[in-house]
């Protein structure tokens, strides 16, 4: 049995490129950038070397960006940071996010709010999609931070980032944008684009887990999440992960050369998908959550109406797909996609959702026996 990977929005396969480029760090022996001595000083030009090669694929300057651990700590340093200093250097008190984020950018919010910021969360329409007029009703002269995802993680739909963060701009709102699932399908161009925080991990375009990247915008107010060492310019303590970084941006230098083939690529595979799961078990069989015209061509997020997503995903897995539920794994137990609910499906829509998410190695074939098993086992539990 052939193993089918169809959930590259959750991890992706290291490319070639970031495997290589982890290899040679590794090998280069132990070196700490912080160092003085030759061991340090060739850590520190593998740092600077990959720091440049990242700032040139996102269009940013190298002093523009931190490392990190990977998005959860770009995303939480980026709205802490953000509203730490704010506070301090305005008395601004305001946190403007949407109700269709990540968990990283909505539990950090909810932690401002503990610390006395007023949050407000932005509703979404039936696609998922947040509105300009919202965003432009809730963003005023005490809104410290509007955090807006460029595009969501379970159902793809992309965010007016551009008309928002023009919003918050005019009104001297820092604007924070989770980029991790965007980048290496969207031509992300920081000189750009109006935000001043953009959060970036390294696993979800084919480099290693465990690093990322958070781009703070040249004079920025920015307090930092972590106290320690006085690494990346005193922004973020800790000794840098210098093969990862290494990886990092080999991979984002990849992803950016291949990237228009790769976004059309991954929406045949969708297309390929949806029209034959439609064609085997008709419009009614299978519903799409969200609108893939508006949305990351990798994500692809249905239902399975009268087939709970739990039941689907075990079954594939025996079958050897590997896709995910619309649903998020909390402490053991699963509880129902807050994006979905959002979107205001209904219940039994949202229990039966299913994402699948396409990147490097998929192929059309892969697409097409995918939809066989799929239909299959949908065909098997709805007539039991």
């Amino acid at each position: 049995m052939k193993a089918i990977y169809l959930d590259h929005a959750a991890t992706t396969p290291m490319r070639p490129e970031a495997l290589e480029a982890y290899a040679a760090a590794a090998r280069r022996g132990p070196g700490n950038p912080s160092s003085l001595h030759a061991y340090g000083r060739e850590a520190r030009s593998v740092v600077t070397g990959a720091r440049d090669r990242l700032a040139a694929a996102l269009g940013c300057r190298p002093e523009e960006l931190v490392f990190t651990s990977g998005g959860t700590e770009s995303d939480n340093a980026a709205l802490y940071g953000a509203a730490w200093a704010q506070r301090l250097k305005t008395g601004r008190t305001g946190v403007v996010t949407t109700a269709v984020e990540h968990h990283a950018v909505l539990k950090a919010c909810r932690k401002l709010e503990e610390e006395g910021f007023a949050l407000t969360v932005l509703p979404a329409d039936g696609d998922g999609r947040v509105s300009t007029a919202d965003a432009e009703s809730a963003i005023d002269g005490n809104t410290a931070v509007v955090s807006v995802m460029f595009g969501n993680n379970e159902v793809g739909t992309l965010q007016p980032v551009a008309e928002i963060g023009e919003l918050a701009a005019a009104r001297g709102a820092l604007m924070h944008t989770d980029a991790v699932q965007a980048l290496g399908y969207v031509d992300l161009r920081l000189d750009r684009l109006p935000v001043d925080f953009a959060s970036f991990s390294a696993h979800k375009l084919g480099g290693p887990q465990g690093v990322g990247a958070l781009y703070i915008r040249q004079g920025a107010p920015f307090r930092p999440l972590l106290a320690g060492g006085s690494q990346e310019r005193g922004r973020r303590a800790g000794t840098e992960n210098v093969a990862g970084i290494a990886a990092f941006a080999a991979a984002a230098e990849a992803a950016a050369s291949a990237r228009e083939e790769a976004g059309l690529h991954a929406a045949r595979m969708r297309e390929r998908l949806l029209e034959g799961l439609t064609a085997r078990l008709g419009p009614d069989g299978v519903l799409v959550n969200g609108n893939p015209a508006r949305g990351l061509p990798h994500i692809l997020n249905v239902s399975f109406p009268g087939i709970s997503a739990d039941t689907m995903l075990m079954n594939l897995d025996l079958a050897g797909v590997a896709a995910s539920s619309g649903s998020a794994c909390t402490s053991g137990s699963l509880q129902p996609s807050h994006v979905l609910a959002a979107m205001g499906l209904p219940a039994e829509r949202i229990r039966s959702a299913v994402r699948f998410s396409f990147g490097l190695g998929n192929t059309i074939e892969e697409a097409d026996e995918a939809v066989k098993i799929i239909a299959t086992i949908a065909a098997r539990l709805r007539n039991k």
